[in-house]
């Protein structure tokens, strides 16, 4: 089985390797050493956020057991972290548009540093206000970076165009790479060290004050909407008419929604999925291989977006419906493979089949973040974008609420085949999206041809 895992690992890793040597000059934007001096600060600040939060997200739950928590406990401690994202979301979003990005973006430092020394206490209500001050970090981290990106790519007058660089080499890093050297670096500390598994949050909030340092040093404010007149209330509803006004921005919401829930509910299901009877499985290889296959997306993505021929709400319809097809396999292998209830010694060969279709999943993942971002800085009004991106996630949260609350009482391919309709439903969707996107695309009229043909036969005279 350590061998299976080896060797797709080392597939997985040649072939985003091929990809990102073999990139051609259609496959790359040529930008300016401004962009890339701009790029790579970026760059630098995500991936040192991203690690504060991956360092924390292997060990959260084992934490709480060792502090002799049981299930039920710390489902509640989850819960509310998700509750804390949508009830808090809104609001720090609509603050960062008033306030100014980067100070939102210092907020999320100061909040997730505060969150992780909460984890050094064994109380239950220090932890519930832990995973409170998390939630609250989480919508600033979803939000308030990305519209602090775009705003300020804009206002240095760099093409729009070249923001896909941007979004697909920070998922490349940010959710790929740093992602897979967190997990190993956390496992340095917790298992060979043997510091215990409270030090990932340490070292997390030790990322976190660097990259709070690179912010406040070289970052400039920007602002949604800077008006003294428009109080956080007024804000609030005109997010919320802009939602209801532009069908386009509605379907975004939506499709974010259906994506980003199945794709929590898959990271709660995967483990009992691969490991029905309790299985020893590798946990912290397979995570890696996950992430090294969102890493292919970002990078495929990368290609994708380089290309002006390819639209990005064209081909995330069929990201979408592979995303859907590649989380039927656990219903697929049950009724090709019986399952089994007795515990064996390693991972069975159905498991091996739904760790390819896992995969698969991941690089839609890895596909999906750069090109949702992309479609945001198209749709996404400028004046309230991080109130709006926090909008969009309060149904998200609200499902993963109740997915985690029920998660005892729905056998997991049922629950697999609701996250599969899900995506279904999100292809169709982007499908309504790109259909509304061309026809209220600027057209040229019939009756400008002859003009323009006049006026390139007679010029005029400026003199």
């Amino acid at each position: 089985m350590e061998l299976f895992f080896f060797l797709f690992f080392g597939f997985l890793a040649v072939i985003v390797a091929a990809l990102e040597l073999s990139k051609s000059s259609k496959d790359r934007i040529n930008t300016t050493s401004a962009f890339n001096a701009f790029k790579n600060n970026y760059l630098v600040v995500y991936s040192l956020m991203m690690a504060g939060d991956w360092l924390q997200g292997p060990y959260v739950y084992y934490l709480y057991s060792t502090y002799g928590f049981g299930k039920g406990d710390i489902g509640h401690l989850f819960i509310a972290g998700f509750g804390s994202s949508m009830l808090f979301g809104t609001v720090v979003g609509s603050l960062a548009d008033k306030q100014g990005r980067r100070r939102a973006s210092v907020t999320y430092c100061i909040t997730y540093i505060l969150s992780c020394l909460t984890k050094h206490s064994s109380q239950y209500k220090v932890l519930m206000l832990g995973r409170i001050l998390g939630g609250i970090a989480t919508s600033l981290l979803n939000s308030s970076f990305e519209s602090w990106l775009v705003a300020e790519h804009n206002k240095r007058g760099f093409e729009q165009q070249w923001l896909s660089v941007t979004f697909s080499k920070a998922i490349f890093f940010g959710n790929g790479l740093v992602a897979i050297l967190s997990g190993l670096f956390g496992n340095l500390l917790v298992d060979t060290l043997g510091l215990g598994p409270v030090a990932p949050f340490d070292a997390a909030s030790c990322f976190l004050a660097i990259g709070m340092a690179i912010i406040m040093s070289s970052w400039s404010e920007n602002y949604g909407d800077p008006s003294e007149n428009k109080d956080l209330l007024t804000q609030f509803k005109g997010a919320a008419v802009a939602i209801a006004s532009d069908e386009k921005i509605a379907l975004l919401g939506a499709i974010q929604s259906l994506f980003e829930g199945s794709m929590y509910t898959f990271v709660f299901l995967w483990t009992p999925a691969l490991s029905p009877n309790d299985e020893e499985i590798p946990h912290g290889f397979i995570f890696a291989t996950f992430m090294l296959g969102s890493m292919l997306g970002s990078s495929f993505a990368s290609r994708l977006m380089a290309r002006s021929s390819i639209r990005v709400e064209s081909y995330m319809q069929i990201v979408f419906v592979v995303s859907s097809v590649s989380l039927l396999l656990p219903i697929i292998t049950s009724f090709l493979v019986p399952p089994s209830k007795v515990k064996s010694e390693s991972m069975s060969f159905a498991g091996c089949i739904q760790v390819v279709g896992f995969c698969t999943f991941e690089a839609c993942v890895g596909i999906f973040w750069p090109s949702l971002m992309k479609m945001r800085s198209l749709y996404i009004p400028e004046e309230s974008r991080s109130t709006i991106m926090n909008f969009f996630r309060i149904p998200l949260n609200i499902f993963v609420c109740v997915v985690l609350y029920n998660v005892d009482a729905f056998p997991i391919t049922i629950m697999f085949g609701m996250c599969s309709i899900f995506l279904f439903v999100a292809a169709l969707l982007q499908r309504r999206l790109m259909v509304i996107a061309d026809s209220q695309k600027p057209t040229k009229p019939q009756d400008w041809t002859a003009l323009d043909r006049d006026m390139e036969a007679e010029p005029l005279n400026v003199d």
